[in-house]
């Protein structure tokens, strides 16, 4: 914009040289426009554009503001254990006739001075010579005065050997024991405990376009939704702006820039710092070395949600909700029994139980695979396939060859990335969750539908035998005895049922005669008790064969497709194992005694008989 102001500026007075005309009022036009159209832009910035201001290459550094602010200044180098980081400044400078001790993050003006000063990323000895200037200024009384731009420490594997974290740490823990006032101004971008460690200050001031963060919105944006491109949605979720650290009582003060940044006037923002650290001198120079380091305390204390005089609880109780993108699956055996017990429970295909049950899968599963495109990288290739499928001249038409090429490739990846072990657990929970949950939806469509053409074929009068066979069923249940005529009636309506079945094309398979065992209390504590046992073992068979890892490419297998022949060769060779190791153990032969207990309670054995397998009834 400025650039194209000047143009516009230099041909109107171009214009009035070569043909002699006063042209004063258009360019007056075209200043108070352009004004204006600076005002309105920097008026409303978002967090994103006002990290760009304060990385932007032309916007002064911390010398320039020192060499603004001072009358007189020397700077101090070395921190007497290693060498010099160019990184990190310091010196002392006096300011209206006092002297102050300077420290900051030093960047460079070019290419060549960003690379010797390490992009104001300092090491280890850059932070150990600030420690050593601070202890210099504690002992002679000079008030600190550090100025943060920096994107962070320098993370390189030298400097992680030379302690760059217990350097930092010891700095936060000395600035709180320094007796003189510290101030901190935060120029530029200040990056995590890269900034910090030169931040624990009686006030912290900021720039009106500086951020102050804990990651910078790129690397947030990387972790959270796997994409950089997240940087501006990042940005105004970690609320890293100045007007949002002083709104949270972070920051002490903003300090006014000239329209258009910093680095549109230098000088004038170099002033308007002084004047802010003037002001801020002003109040804390009242105050004796207890109540500065006091007043130190009460600030961060505050900025960590304690306060003075209020109790707070031994154990703080925070809801934090767990992520769902990775989390592993809960009980998922009793889950799909409470829904299976819903679908079958529903009556008939259109019950409103089953409806609810299905809209509620259908949202947590659509909720759950926009996380994962998301997360997974993928949310721009669908919103451009979106894009072209509007486009396209009739939607209803099956998609041409070049939008199903991509469709295809999108579902490639995305059930690529799906398959990888241990990722997107609640993903496949509920992908396996829908799929039984059709599956069982289709069953009971099919036996409503089975059921309701054999009661249209079956006659009036079989039908009153029918309920004569409730009739004696609910008889034999509470003990009574049957007649001989109500015996004859159940055989006789038993065989016209029979051939009704078949007549439906049904294949009766075979029927067999049940009997009511009352089972005594002890002997139902035993078998919950063997139960019990069995599961444990289970669990121990499981742990014992290596079969964890099995179970869980079987479930990815089943999100995948529940009917191929992977998935069943892996529920034979699960079985197959869980068995060979259940075989040998000491609870086959409780189980075994106990069948023989319960045998023992029928009185015939061949039409009665109850089973016990896996441990269940």
């Amino acid at each position: 914009m400025w650039l194209l102001h000047d143009y516009g500026n230099r041909k109107v007075r171009r214009m009035a040289e070569d043909t002699g005309l006063d042209f004063t009022d258009q360019i007056y036009a075209l200043e108070a426009k352009y004004q204006q159209a600076l005002r309105d832009l920097y008026t409303h910035l978002t967090p994103i554009q006002r990290l760009q201001i304060a990385r932007h290459p032309n916007r002064p550094t911390v010398l320039d503001h020192i060499l603004n602010m001072t009358e007189k200044w020397v700077e101090l180098h070395g921190d007497r254990a290693g060498y010099d980081d160019p990184a990190m400044v310091t010196g002392i400078g006096s300011i209206e006739g006092r002297s102050y001790l300077f420290i900051g993050h030093q960047k460079g003006r070019n290419t060549k001075e960003n690379i010797m000063r390490n992009f104001a990323m300092p090491t280890p000895h850059g932070y150990r010579k600030a420690l050593r200037m601070m202890k210099y200024a504690d002992h002679h009384g000079f008030p600190i005065v550090t100025f943060v731009d920096t994107p962070g420490a320098f993370a390189d594997l030298r400097s992680e050997e030379l302690g760059q974290g217990e350097a930092i740490a010891y700095n936060l823990r000395a600035m709180f024991g320094l007796k003189v006032p510290i101030i901190t101004v935060v120029t530029g971008e200040g990056g995590s405990g890269g900034a910090l460690a030169i931040g624990c200050a009686n006030k912290l001031l900021m720039l009106e376009n500086s951020a102050f963060y804990v990651a910078s919105p790129e690397a947030c944006a990387a972790i959270l939704w796997k994409s950089s491109q997240a940087a501006p949605k990042a940005a105004e979720k970690l609320r890293i702006t100045a007007q949002e650290h002083y709104r949270l009582r972070i920051a002490d003060g903003i300090i006014p820039e000239p329209l258009g940044g910093a680095h549109a006037d230098p000088f004038w923002a170099s002033q308007q710092i002084k004047h802010a650290i003037l002001d801020a001198m002003a109040e804390l120079g009242r105050m004796n070395s207890e109540q500065l380091l006091h007043q130190r305390m009460l600030k961060f204390r505050y900025i960590g949600g304690f306060q003075e005089g209020i109790q707070v609880e031994p154990e703080r109780k925070r809801n934090m909700k767990p992520s769902e993108a990775n989390t592993p699956p809960a009980d998922l055996e009793s889950e799909l029994a409470n829904l299976k017990k819903k679908i079958l429970e529903a009556k008939g295909p259109s019950d409103p139980v089953t409806i609810q049950v299905l809209e509620k899968l259908q949202e947590d599963l659509d909720n759950e695979m926009t996380k994962a495109f998301i997360a997974m990288g993928l949310e721009d290739k669908v919103e451009s396939l979106k894009l072209e499928l509007q486009r396209a001249p009739n939607p209803d038409q099956p998609l041409n060859k070049s939008l199903q090429e991509k469709a295809d490739k999108i579902m490639q990846e995305f059930k690529q990335k799906l398959s990888q072990p241990g990722a997107y657990l609640g993903l496949k929970q509920k992908l396996y969750t829908v799929n039984m949950a059709s599956r069982l939806i289709e069953l009971k469509n099919k036996s409503e539908k089975i059921k309701t053409e054999v009661n249209q074929k079956i006659p009036t009068t079989v039908k009153a035998k029918i309920d004569r066979l409730k009739t004696a069923s609910e008889k034999l249940r509470i003990g009574d005895s049957l007649d001989t005529n109500l015996v004859e009636e159940v055989e006789k309506a038993k065989k016209e049922l029979e051939d009704v079945l078949r007549s439906a094309n049904l294949e009766i398979v075979g029927t067999r005669k049940r009997t009511n065992v009352a089972v005594p209390p002890e002997l139902e504590e035993e078998v919950a008790k063997v139960n019990a046992e069995i599961k444990e073992e289970m669990e121990r068979a499981v742990t014992r064969s290596g079969l964890s890892e099995k179970i869980e490419e079987l479930k990815a297998e089943i999100v995948k497709d529940s009917n191929s022949e992977k998935v069943i060769e892996l529920e034979t060779e699960i079985r197959e194992g869980i068995a060979a190791t259940l075989s040998v153990t000491p609870v086959k032969k409780k189980v075994e005694s106990l069948r023989e207990k319960l045998a023992s309670l029928t009185k015939d054995d061949a039409e009665s008989k109850v089973i016990l397998e896996n441990g269940r009834w």
